[in-house]
Protein backbone atom coordinates (compact mmCIF):
# COMPACT_ATOMS: atom_id res chain seq x y z
CA UNK A 1 0.00 0.00 0.00
CA UNK A 2 1.25 3.62 -1.35
CA UNK A 3 2.13 5.82 1.62
CA UNK A 4 -0.24 8.95 2.09
CA UNK A 5 1.19 11.40 -0.11
CA UNK A 6 1.75 15.23 1.46
CA UNK A 7 -1.77 16.38 1.25
CA UNK A 8 -0.52 20.04 1.93
CA UNK A 9 1.01 20.20 -1.71
CA UNK A 10 -1.37 19.13 -5.26
CA UNK A 11 0.43 16.33 -7.24
CA UNK A 12 2.91 17.06 -9.71
CA UNK A 13 1.10 16.36 -13.51
CA UNK A 14 2.58 13.65 -15.30
CA UNK A 15 4.40 14.41 -18.40
CA UNK A 16 4.01 11.20 -19.78
CA UNK A 17 1.25 12.20 -22.38
CA UNK A 18 3.00 15.73 -23.17
CA UNK A 19 6.85 13.48 -23.61
CA UNK A 20 4.95 10.92 -25.91
CA UNK A 21 3.33 13.83 -28.15
CA UNK A 22 6.89 15.39 -28.94
CA UNK A 23 8.10 11.67 -29.49
CA UNK A 24 5.44 11.48 -32.28
CA UNK A 25 5.91 15.20 -33.20
CA UNK A 26 9.57 14.80 -33.59
CA UNK A 27 9.04 11.30 -35.87
CA UNK A 28 6.27 13.11 -38.13
CA UNK A 29 8.75 16.12 -38.56
CA UNK A 30 11.17 13.74 -39.88
CA UNK A 31 9.44 12.56 -43.05
CA UNK A 32 8.36 16.09 -43.92
CA UNK A 33 10.01 17.01 -47.32
CA UNK A 34 11.21 20.09 -49.43
CA UNK A 35 8.23 22.84 -49.70
CA UNK A 36 7.22 23.74 -53.06
CA UNK A 37 4.60 25.95 -54.73
CA UNK A 38 2.96 25.85 -58.02
CA UNK A 39 3.80 29.37 -58.60
CA UNK A 40 6.36 31.51 -59.04
CA UNK A 41 5.75 34.89 -56.86
CA UNK A 42 7.76 37.98 -56.86
CA UNK A 43 11.38 38.13 -58.76
CA UNK A 44 14.44 37.07 -56.74
CA UNK A 45 15.96 40.59 -57.11
CA UNK A 46 12.79 41.87 -54.78
CA UNK A 47 13.48 39.44 -52.15
CA UNK A 48 16.86 40.17 -52.36
CA UNK A 49 15.96 44.14 -51.67
CA UNK A 50 13.27 42.87 -48.83
CA UNK A 51 16.36 41.18 -46.86
CA UNK A 52 18.35 43.93 -47.11
CA UNK A 53 15.53 46.40 -45.59
CA UNK A 54 15.18 44.34 -42.56
CA UNK A 55 18.70 43.81 -42.00
CA UNK A 56 18.68 47.99 -42.24
CA UNK A 57 16.14 48.30 -40.17
CA UNK A 58 17.13 45.63 -37.32
CA UNK A 59 18.30 48.03 -34.89
CA UNK A 60 14.95 49.94 -34.86
CA UNK A 61 13.12 46.38 -34.95
CA UNK A 62 14.34 44.72 -32.09
CA UNK A 63 14.19 47.84 -30.32
CA UNK A 64 10.78 47.87 -30.54
CA UNK A 65 10.44 44.40 -29.28
CA UNK A 66 11.89 45.30 -26.21
CA UNK A 67 9.73 48.06 -25.82
CA UNK A 68 6.50 46.88 -26.41
CA UNK A 69 7.06 43.22 -24.43
CA UNK A 70 7.93 45.81 -21.34
CA UNK A 71 5.17 48.32 -21.84
CA UNK A 72 2.96 44.95 -21.63
CA UNK A 73 -0.77 46.83 -21.92
CA UNK A 74 -3.56 44.76 -21.56
CA UNK A 75 -6.59 44.72 -23.96
CA UNK A 76 -7.76 47.95 -25.61
CA UNK A 77 -4.90 50.13 -23.11
CA UNK A 78 -2.12 49.55 -25.75
CA UNK A 79 -1.60 53.47 -25.85
CA UNK A 80 2.30 53.50 -25.66
CA UNK A 81 2.29 50.49 -27.92
CA UNK A 82 0.64 51.67 -30.57
CA UNK A 83 2.49 55.01 -30.68
CA UNK A 84 5.72 53.02 -30.38
CA UNK A 85 5.01 51.80 -33.27
CA UNK A 86 3.67 55.11 -34.67
CA UNK A 87 6.66 56.59 -34.25
CA UNK A 88 9.28 54.18 -35.92
CA UNK A 89 6.71 54.21 -38.88
CA UNK A 90 6.54 58.38 -38.91
CA UNK A 91 10.46 58.74 -37.93
CA UNK A 92 10.66 57.02 -41.49
CA UNK A 93 8.07 59.63 -43.70
CA UNK A 94 4.98 56.98 -43.80
CA UNK A 95 1.55 58.04 -42.45
CA UNK A 96 -0.23 56.81 -40.07
CA UNK A 97 -3.40 56.93 -38.75
CA UNK A 98 -4.66 55.36 -35.46
CA UNK A 99 -7.52 55.42 -33.63
CA UNK A 100 -9.74 53.84 -36.44
CA UNK A 101 -12.79 51.49 -36.79
CA UNK A 102 -14.26 52.68 -33.03
CA UNK A 103 -11.05 51.26 -31.44
CA UNK A 104 -8.62 53.78 -29.68
CA UNK A 105 -5.36 51.68 -30.16
CA UNK A 106 -5.87 50.53 -33.49
CA UNK A 107 -3.26 51.93 -36.45
CA UNK A 108 -3.20 52.10 -39.93
CA UNK A 109 -0.03 52.75 -42.52
CA UNK A 110 -0.32 51.75 -46.18
CA UNK A 111 2.38 51.57 -48.63
CA UNK A 112 2.52 50.25 -52.36
CA UNK A 113 1.25 51.45 -56.09
CA UNK A 114 -2.22 51.54 -54.73
CA UNK A 115 -3.59 49.88 -58.36
CA UNK A 116 -4.59 46.13 -58.16
CA UNK A 117 -4.97 43.95 -55.04
CA UNK A 118 -4.56 44.51 -51.39
CA UNK A 119 -3.11 42.53 -48.83
CA UNK A 120 -3.46 43.18 -45.22
CA UNK A 121 -0.38 42.61 -42.51
CA UNK A 122 -2.11 42.28 -39.20
CA UNK A 123 0.14 43.26 -35.91
CA UNK A 124 -1.11 42.50 -32.62
CA UNK A 125 0.57 43.81 -29.66
CA UNK A 126 -1.88 43.52 -26.14
CA UNK A 127 -0.46 41.50 -23.30
CA UNK A 128 -2.03 39.00 -20.63
CA UNK A 129 -2.61 40.68 -17.27
CA UNK A 130 -0.04 39.43 -14.91
CA UNK A 131 1.76 37.68 -16.79
CA UNK A 132 2.90 40.25 -19.94
CA UNK A 133 3.52 39.29 -23.02
CA UNK A 134 3.26 35.51 -22.30
CA UNK A 135 1.96 35.24 -25.89
CA UNK A 136 4.37 36.94 -27.95
CA UNK A 137 2.34 39.74 -29.45
CA UNK A 138 5.39 41.67 -29.22
CA UNK A 139 6.90 39.35 -32.18
CA UNK A 140 4.20 39.36 -33.87
CA UNK A 141 3.87 43.74 -33.92
CA UNK A 142 7.70 43.62 -34.65
CA UNK A 143 7.75 41.11 -37.44
CA UNK A 144 4.55 42.63 -38.99
CA UNK A 145 6.22 46.55 -38.63
CA UNK A 146 9.73 44.96 -40.33
CA UNK A 147 7.66 43.20 -43.17
CA UNK A 148 5.81 46.50 -43.87
CA UNK A 149 9.40 48.91 -43.66
CA UNK A 150 11.10 46.11 -46.11
CA UNK A 151 8.43 46.36 -48.62
CA UNK A 152 7.81 50.23 -48.27
CA UNK A 153 11.66 50.40 -48.97
CA UNK A 154 11.45 48.42 -52.28
CA UNK A 155 8.47 50.49 -53.15
CA UNK A 156 10.37 53.84 -52.74
CA UNK A 157 13.29 52.37 -54.86
CA UNK A 158 10.97 50.89 -57.24
CA UNK A 159 7.25 52.04 -57.37
CA UNK A 160 6.60 48.88 -59.74
CA UNK A 161 7.91 46.60 -58.04
CA UNK A 162 5.12 46.51 -55.35
CA UNK A 163 1.67 46.75 -57.25
CA UNK A 164 -1.31 46.98 -55.25
CA UNK A 165 -1.19 48.12 -51.35
CA UNK A 166 0.05 46.71 -48.92
CA UNK A 167 -1.65 47.59 -45.55
CA UNK A 168 -0.24 47.53 -41.85
CA UNK A 169 -3.12 46.78 -39.55
CA UNK A 170 -2.50 47.13 -36.02
CA UNK A 171 -5.25 45.26 -34.32
CA UNK A 172 -5.35 45.12 -30.68
CA UNK A 173 -7.25 43.61 -27.63
CA UNK A 174 -6.79 39.72 -28.84
CA UNK A 175 -6.35 38.37 -25.59
CA UNK A 176 -10.51 37.23 -24.41
CA UNK A 177 -11.75 39.90 -26.12
CA UNK A 178 -11.52 39.63 -30.11
CA UNK A 179 -10.30 43.17 -31.50
CA UNK A 180 -10.07 42.13 -34.41
CA UNK A 181 -14.21 40.97 -34.89
CA UNK A 182 -14.52 44.75 -33.18
CA UNK A 183 -12.85 46.13 -36.38
CA UNK A 184 -13.67 43.75 -38.79
CA UNK A 185 -17.49 45.21 -37.56
CA UNK A 186 -16.88 48.81 -38.18
CA UNK A 187 -15.63 47.61 -41.85
CA UNK A 188 -11.59 47.12 -41.29
CA UNK A 189 -11.47 44.43 -43.52
CA UNK A 190 -13.31 45.92 -46.11
CA UNK A 191 -11.40 46.37 -49.43
CA UNK A 192 -8.62 43.65 -48.61
CA UNK A 193 -8.31 40.83 -50.51
CA UNK A 194 -6.24 39.13 -48.31
CA UNK A 195 -4.55 38.98 -44.43
CA UNK A 196 -1.49 37.34 -43.26
CA UNK A 197 0.08 37.56 -39.84
CA UNK A 198 2.49 34.98 -37.96
CA UNK A 199 2.40 33.83 -33.84
CA UNK A 200 5.46 32.61 -31.77
CA UNK A 201 5.35 29.06 -30.89
CA UNK A 202 7.86 26.06 -29.70
CA UNK A 203 7.51 24.97 -33.49
CA UNK A 204 8.32 26.54 -36.63
CA UNK A 205 4.81 25.62 -38.49
CA UNK A 206 3.26 26.41 -41.26
CA UNK A 207 -0.77 25.67 -40.36
CA UNK A 208 -1.94 24.55 -36.95
CA UNK A 209 -5.47 23.98 -35.67
CA UNK A 210 -6.84 26.84 -33.89
CA UNK A 211 -10.19 26.44 -31.84
CA UNK A 212 -13.14 28.68 -32.64
CA UNK A 213 -14.45 29.88 -28.89
CA UNK A 214 -17.27 31.57 -27.29
CA UNK A 215 -18.17 33.44 -24.06
CA UNK A 216 -21.09 32.08 -21.58
CA UNK A 217 -22.01 33.40 -18.54
CA UNK A 218 -24.65 31.97 -16.67
CA UNK A 219 -26.26 33.42 -13.34
CA UNK A 220 -28.97 31.84 -11.21
CA UNK A 221 -31.17 33.46 -8.85
CA UNK A 222 -32.44 31.90 -5.73
CA UNK A 223 -34.18 32.48 -2.75
CA UNK A 224 -32.27 33.72 0.07
CA UNK A 225 -33.29 31.47 3.61
CA UNK A 226 -31.78 30.38 7.08
CA UNK A 227 -29.40 27.19 6.08
CA UNK A 228 -30.67 25.60 9.48
CA UNK A 229 -34.16 26.90 10.36
CA UNK A 230 -35.92 27.09 7.20
CA UNK A 231 -33.87 25.73 4.42
CA UNK A 232 -36.90 24.27 3.02
CA UNK A 233 -38.16 28.19 1.82
CA UNK A 234 -35.12 28.33 -0.10
CA UNK A 235 -33.87 27.78 -3.67
CA UNK A 236 -30.44 27.59 -3.74
CA UNK A 237 -28.61 29.39 -7.15
CA UNK A 238 -25.19 27.55 -5.48
CA UNK A 239 -27.18 24.22 -6.30
CA UNK A 240 -28.01 24.95 -9.85
CA UNK A 241 -24.50 26.38 -10.49
CA UNK A 242 -23.45 22.82 -9.37
CA UNK A 243 -25.18 21.22 -11.37
CA UNK A 244 -24.45 23.03 -14.49
CA UNK A 245 -20.82 22.48 -13.79
CA UNK A 246 -21.15 18.78 -13.60
CA UNK A 247 -23.59 18.85 -16.20
CA UNK A 248 -20.12 20.32 -18.94
CA UNK A 249 -18.68 17.50 -17.02
CA UNK A 250 -20.66 15.00 -18.16
CA UNK A 251 -21.03 16.93 -21.77
CA UNK A 252 -17.65 15.83 -22.09
CA UNK A 253 -17.91 12.26 -22.70
CA UNK A 254 -20.02 12.94 -26.12
CA UNK A 255 -18.36 15.60 -27.26
CA UNK A 256 -15.71 15.63 -30.18
CA UNK A 257 -12.35 15.31 -28.43
CA UNK A 258 -11.36 18.21 -30.16
CA UNK A 259 -13.69 20.33 -28.38
CA UNK A 260 -12.84 21.85 -25.08
CA UNK A 261 -15.12 23.21 -21.90
CA UNK A 262 -13.71 25.13 -18.77
CA UNK A 263 -15.43 26.52 -16.22
CA UNK A 264 -15.42 28.21 -13.12
CA UNK A 265 -17.80 29.44 -10.58
CA UNK A 266 -17.06 33.73 -10.11
CA UNK A 267 -19.83 33.96 -7.46
CA UNK A 268 -21.50 30.94 -5.12
CA UNK A 269 -22.77 32.91 -2.00
CA UNK A 270 -21.79 34.93 0.86
CA UNK A 271 -22.41 32.33 4.39
CA UNK A 272 -22.85 28.57 4.81
CA UNK A 273 -25.52 29.06 7.10
CA UNK A 274 -27.78 31.20 4.30
CA UNK A 275 -28.93 29.79 1.19
CA UNK A 276 -27.37 31.49 -1.86
CA UNK A 277 -29.53 33.51 -3.57
CA UNK A 278 -27.15 34.29 -5.95
CA UNK A 279 -24.53 32.89 -8.30
CA UNK A 280 -22.58 32.82 -11.84
CA UNK A 281 -20.88 30.41 -13.57
CA UNK A 282 -18.11 31.84 -16.83
CA UNK A 283 -17.49 28.97 -19.26
CA UNK A 284 -15.76 28.74 -22.46
CA UNK A 285 -17.37 26.73 -25.21
CA UNK A 286 -14.60 25.92 -28.11
CA UNK A 287 -14.66 23.31 -31.12
CA UNK A 288 -11.83 23.06 -34.22
CA UNK A 289 -15.20 23.48 -36.42
CA UNK A 290 -17.75 26.45 -36.62
CA UNK A 291 -20.52 23.51 -36.81
CA UNK A 292 -19.44 21.72 -34.27
CA UNK A 293 -18.96 24.94 -31.94
CA UNK A 294 -22.75 25.95 -33.19
CA UNK A 295 -24.16 22.79 -32.05
CA UNK A 296 -21.87 22.48 -28.47
CA UNK A 297 -22.94 26.33 -28.02
CA UNK A 298 -27.01 24.81 -28.09
CA UNK A 299 -25.85 21.74 -25.70
CA UNK A 300 -24.45 24.13 -22.55
CA UNK A 301 -27.06 26.02 -23.11
CA UNK A 302 -29.71 23.52 -22.49
CA UNK A 303 -27.22 21.96 -19.39
CA UNK A 304 -27.54 25.78 -18.10
CA UNK A 305 -31.00 25.93 -18.63
CA UNK A 306 -31.62 22.42 -16.90
CA UNK A 307 -29.95 23.32 -13.97
CA UNK A 308 -32.54 26.16 -13.49
CA UNK A 309 -35.40 23.58 -13.56
CA UNK A 310 -34.07 20.85 -11.19
CA UNK A 311 -33.17 23.63 -8.42
CA UNK A 312 -36.46 25.79 -8.93
CA UNK A 313 -34.17 28.94 -9.61
CA UNK A 314 -34.24 31.73 -12.17
CA UNK A 315 -31.26 32.21 -14.67
CA UNK A 316 -29.64 34.09 -17.22
CA UNK A 317 -27.90 33.35 -20.33
CA UNK A 318 -25.70 35.51 -21.76
CA UNK A 319 -23.37 34.80 -24.95
CA UNK A 320 -20.58 36.79 -25.61
CA UNK A 321 -19.92 39.52 -23.60
CA UNK A 322 -16.50 39.73 -26.07
CA UNK A 323 -17.25 38.72 -29.99
CA UNK A 324 -17.07 34.92 -30.75
CA UNK A 325 -14.03 33.92 -32.44
CA UNK A 326 -14.09 30.91 -35.37
CA UNK A 327 -11.59 28.55 -36.14
CA UNK A 328 -8.91 29.27 -38.30
CA UNK A 329 -9.14 28.45 -42.18
CA UNK A 330 -5.65 28.38 -43.35
CA UNK A 331 -5.13 28.96 -47.32
CA UNK A 332 -2.44 26.65 -48.48
CA UNK A 333 -1.71 28.77 -51.55
CA UNK A 334 -0.51 31.32 -49.26
CA UNK A 335 0.84 28.73 -46.73
CA UNK A 336 3.05 27.19 -49.28
CA UNK A 337 4.78 30.65 -50.27
CA UNK A 338 5.33 31.11 -46.54
CA UNK A 339 7.03 28.32 -45.92
CA UNK A 340 9.07 28.36 -48.98
CA UNK A 341 10.38 31.67 -48.36
CA UNK A 342 10.55 30.35 -44.31
CA UNK A 343 13.18 27.73 -45.71
CA UNK A 344 15.47 30.07 -47.32
CA UNK A 345 16.15 31.23 -43.63
CA UNK A 346 17.35 27.88 -42.42
CA UNK A 347 13.76 26.99 -40.80
CA UNK A 348 12.00 23.88 -41.81
CA UNK A 349 7.88 24.96 -41.45
CA UNK A 350 5.61 21.92 -40.50
CA UNK A 351 2.89 20.76 -42.32
CA UNK A 352 -0.70 20.53 -41.02
CA UNK A 353 -1.13 17.45 -39.49
CA UNK A 354 2.65 16.91 -37.78
CA UNK A 355 1.83 18.89 -34.42
CA UNK A 356 -0.52 17.03 -32.44
CA UNK A 357 -4.44 19.15 -32.50
CA UNK A 358 -4.74 18.08 -29.21
CA UNK A 359 -2.70 20.82 -28.18
CA UNK A 360 -5.30 23.75 -29.70
CA UNK A 361 -5.55 27.29 -28.39
CA UNK A 362 -7.62 30.28 -30.08
CA UNK A 363 -7.34 33.00 -31.67
CA UNK A 364 -9.81 36.14 -33.35
CA UNK A 365 -7.76 35.87 -36.45
CA UNK A 366 -10.42 33.13 -37.33
CA UNK A 367 -13.14 35.80 -37.79
CA UNK A 368 -10.59 37.35 -40.64
CA UNK A 369 -9.96 33.89 -42.39
CA UNK A 370 -13.96 33.45 -42.63
CA UNK A 371 -14.28 36.51 -44.15
CA UNK A 372 -11.30 36.89 -46.47
CA UNK A 373 -8.41 34.12 -47.31
CA UNK A 374 -5.69 34.52 -44.95
CA UNK A 375 -2.68 32.46 -42.62
CA UNK A 376 -2.16 32.39 -39.61
CA UNK A 377 1.62 30.23 -39.44
CA UNK A 378 3.74 29.97 -36.22
CA UNK A 379 8.01 30.35 -35.89
CA UNK A 380 9.67 29.05 -33.36
CA UNK A 381 10.80 31.42 -30.60
CA UNK A 382 10.97 29.01 -27.68
CA UNK A 383 12.00 25.30 -26.89
CA UNK A 384 9.65 22.96 -27.77
CA UNK A 385 8.33 22.35 -24.39
CA UNK A 386 7.60 26.00 -23.61
CA UNK A 387 4.15 26.53 -23.80
CA UNK A 388 2.20 29.46 -25.03
CA UNK A 389 0.29 32.22 -21.50
CA UNK A 390 3.26 30.86 -19.17
CA UNK A 391 5.95 32.85 -17.81
CA UNK A 392 8.40 31.17 -19.52
CA UNK A 393 6.95 32.25 -22.72
CA UNK A 394 7.42 35.97 -21.60
CA UNK A 395 11.10 35.44 -21.09
CA UNK A 396 11.55 33.91 -24.01
CA UNK A 397 9.86 36.57 -26.11
CA UNK A 398 13.11 39.48 -25.70
CA UNK A 399 15.68 36.44 -26.15
CA UNK A 400 18.23 36.53 -29.42
CA UNK A 401 16.26 33.61 -30.49
CA UNK A 402 12.76 35.94 -30.59
CA UNK A 403 14.46 38.75 -32.48
CA UNK A 404 15.87 36.63 -34.85
CA UNK A 405 12.66 35.10 -35.24
CA UNK A 406 10.78 38.81 -35.60
CA UNK A 407 13.25 39.18 -38.36
CA UNK A 408 12.80 35.97 -40.50
CA UNK A 409 8.95 36.42 -39.68
CA UNK A 410 8.95 39.63 -41.45
CA UNK A 411 10.53 38.43 -44.29
CA UNK A 412 8.30 35.83 -44.85
CA UNK A 413 5.76 37.90 -44.26
CA UNK A 414 6.98 40.91 -46.94
CA UNK A 415 7.39 38.05 -49.64
CA UNK A 416 4.54 36.35 -49.14
CA UNK A 417 2.29 39.56 -49.17
CA UNK A 418 4.64 40.57 -52.39
CA UNK A 419 3.81 36.93 -54.28
CA UNK A 420 -0.31 37.74 -53.74
CA UNK A 421 0.28 41.55 -55.83
CA UNK A 422 2.74 40.45 -57.97
CA UNK A 423 1.31 36.93 -59.26
CA UNK A 424 -1.85 36.74 -61.03
CA UNK A 425 -2.43 33.24 -60.80
CA UNK A 426 -1.25 32.53 -57.15
CA UNK A 427 -3.61 35.63 -56.35
CA UNK A 428 -6.60 33.53 -58.58
CA UNK A 429 -5.66 30.10 -56.83
CA UNK A 430 -6.15 31.99 -53.22
CA UNK A 431 -9.02 33.26 -54.28
CA UNK A 432 -10.57 30.52 -55.73
CA UNK A 433 -9.47 28.09 -52.86
CA UNK A 434 -11.25 30.20 -50.75
CA UNK A 435 -14.30 29.93 -52.65
CA UNK A 436 -14.28 26.02 -52.65
CA UNK A 437 -13.67 26.11 -48.64
CA UNK A 438 -16.78 27.99 -48.72
CA UNK A 439 -16.46 31.18 -49.16
CA UNK A 440 -16.85 34.42 -47.26
CA UNK A 441 -19.10 33.88 -44.19
CA UNK A 442 -21.32 35.92 -41.90
CA UNK A 443 -19.62 36.18 -38.85
CA UNK A 444 -21.12 38.76 -37.05
CA UNK A 445 -24.32 36.61 -37.36
CA UNK A 446 -23.18 33.13 -37.21
CA UNK A 447 -24.62 31.97 -34.23
CA UNK A 448 -27.74 34.31 -33.83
Amino acid sequence: MNPMRDLSRPTVPDESYVDEIAAQTRARAEQVGAWTSAFSGAPETSAASIAAGLAEAKPELDGLLHTIHSLAETAYDEHESVAAIASLLRDRGIEVETGLFGVETTLRATTGSGQGRTIAILAEYDALPEIGHACGHNLIATSAVGAFLALHSLCQQDPEAVPGTVVLLGTPAEEGHSGKEVMARQGAFDGIDAAIMVHGYGYDCADQVWLGRRLLEVTYTGVAAHASAQPFMGRNALDAANLFYQGLGLIRQQMPPISRLHAVITEGGTRPSIITESATVQCYVRSKFPATLKELSERVEDAAKGAALMTGTGVEVTWDEHPPSLPVRSNSALTQRWAVHEETQGRTPLPGGVLDESIAASTDFGNVSYRIPGIHPLIKTADAEVALHTREFAEASITPAAEGAAHDAGYGLACTALDFLVDDALAAEVAAEFERDGGAVDVENYFN
